[in-house]
């Protein structure tokens, strides 16, 4: 009996078995009652039981949605898409007249047949962008069944969100920003792409339930990859895993201004669970002045998420000692540069890019394709375990180094670092968020530290 649990844990599949009588089919398989159409003209009809989404060129995403909302429940389905069409399936998602003039925007359960292969997934449509992409459960990714009907599950209760396809449990998140919305179906706008014309996207067999969720959810998955996107807290998972909030999204408590004791008091806002430098003249911790933590760090994983605006410069210090430049500028430390590639001059100085966005400022360069997501938050990542550190900027690591050695060394003598003694070989230091007189949002900074 011990073995049957915990193969059903392993696999998704629900330990105390499904009350039929819960559950409420959303579609009758013969029209569209109670469906409507928003946004596109992409077209919908029924062949054989199913809702077949057409795509069509010059028209933006269409989406097939419930005339009737739901909070929590749980949602099935099965659905089949052809090869290079993407789709998607929204929940808790709105219209409304007053957010982009009633674009669909809420959660959506990924269909994705692509090499990517991220089906499963959840994104925030015409919102955040992804919030738990395909890439922090790469088990789950061969999940999806080419050419073939892929069976969808998505639990909604609460705070919490998880999904599966075809069994296979595909992502567990935590957010508060829907309590409630439609259910939808995507077709996803293909531009003026013709050879793409007349994809289709099927869904059948939909089903919802609304009551008995606690009998009818499945088991916890400890295994699963979770993702918190509350802002500025820290989930009993991250708690277990040694988390803590280095900023608690309220206060100034745990930070001082660089060169200071005490918290500037200008320059720095707390506005909408954010932590934002703000707009002056574009000079180097010359309005509020760069901010630290009041205590060091030493081996430690650091995640930051962080919002530019349009031709901004900030960045993420480390092994920050602030008693080693009581002059202007910004205090030394080795540095996650963050930057508008695009439009802030920076990006053209330095060596082969070296000052762009998510490197090591003026040392090491980051690659030129990354995954940053213009006007969205974006998380950056440092992981430090003695003198090896890492970059990542959501979840794609981007350059990775080795301190307290020649070629460290060397490396710092060709840079504007070389006149500050022993440059980044400190065994502990400050974390740092530079004011560079742009206007740079701060959220959700959490560190645990290593061993």
């Amino acid at each position: 009996m011990k073995k049957l649990f915990a193969l059903l844990m392993l696999t998704g599949i629900a330990v105390g078995g499904f009350a039929q009588d819960n559950w409420v089919s959303l579609f009758n398989g013969k029209n569209l009652k109670g469906w409507k159409k928003l946004n596109g003209t992409a077209e919908y009809r029924i062949e054989d039981g199913a809702i077949v989404g057409i795509s069509r060129v010059n028209t933006p995403n269409t989406f097939l949605c419930t005339e009737q909302t739901f909070g929590d429940f749980i949602l099935e389905m099965y659905f089949k898409v052809d090869d290079g069409l993407n789709s998607g399936i929204q929940f808790r998602s709105n219209s409304i007249p007053e957010y982009a003039n009633g674009t669909v925007h809420g959660y959506q359960y990924e269909i994705d047949p692509s090499k990517r292969a991220w089906s499963g997934g959840v994104y925030d449509e015409a919102r955040r962008g992804w919030l738990y992409p395909m890439s922090k459960n790469p088990k789950a990714q061969n999940a999806f069944k080419p050419g073939e009907w892929n069976k969808v599950r998505i639990e909604v209760i609460g705070d919490r969100i998880r999904t599966w396809l075809n069994g296979v449990p595909t992502a567990d998140i935590l957010d508060n920003a829907n309590a409630t919305g439609f259910i939808a179906l995507q077709v996803h706008g293909i531009g003026n792409n013709t050879a793409m014309e007349g994809k289709t996207v099927r869904w059948k067999n939909i089903r919802i339930c609304t009551t008995d969720l606690e009998t009818e959810k499945m088991a916890e998955i400890p295994c699963l990859p979770q993702v918190n996107c509350i802002p500025n807290t820290i989930s009993e998972r991250e708690a277990a895993e040694g988390w803590v909030l280095l900023w608690d999204g309220k206060t100034t408590n745990g930070w001082r201004g660089a060169k200071r004791t005490d918290f500037p008091p200008s320059g720095w806002e707390i506005r909408d669970n954010m932590l934002c430098v703000q707009k002056s003249d574009g000079r180097e911790s010359a309005n509020g002045g760069d901010i630290v933590t009041t205590r060091t760090y030493k081996n430690f994983e650091l995640v930051v998420d962080f919002q530019i605006t349009n031709g901004a410069n900030s960045g993420i210090k480390y092994f920050v000692d602030p008693e080693m430049n009581k002059g202007e500028g910004s205090a030394i430390g080795c540095e996650f540069q963050i930057l508008d590639d695009q439009r802030h001059p920076d990006a053209k100085l330095g060596v082969k890019g070296n000052r762009k966005l998510g490197s090591l400022y003026d040392l090491i360069p980051a690659p030129e394709q990354k995954p940053f997501r213009p006007g969205q938050f974006n998380t950056a990542k440092i992981i430090v375990k003695g003198n090896h550190v890492e970059h990542w900027l959501n979840d794609v690591k981007l350059i990775e180094y080795e301190r307290n050695n020649a070629e460290w060394n060397a490396l710092v003598a060709y840079s504007k670092y070389r006149d500050w003694p022993n440059f980044g070989n400190a065994e502990s230091g400050y974390i740092l968020l530079q004011d560079h007189g742009d206007e740079v949002r701060f959220k959700n900074i959490k560190i645990r530290e290593l061993e």
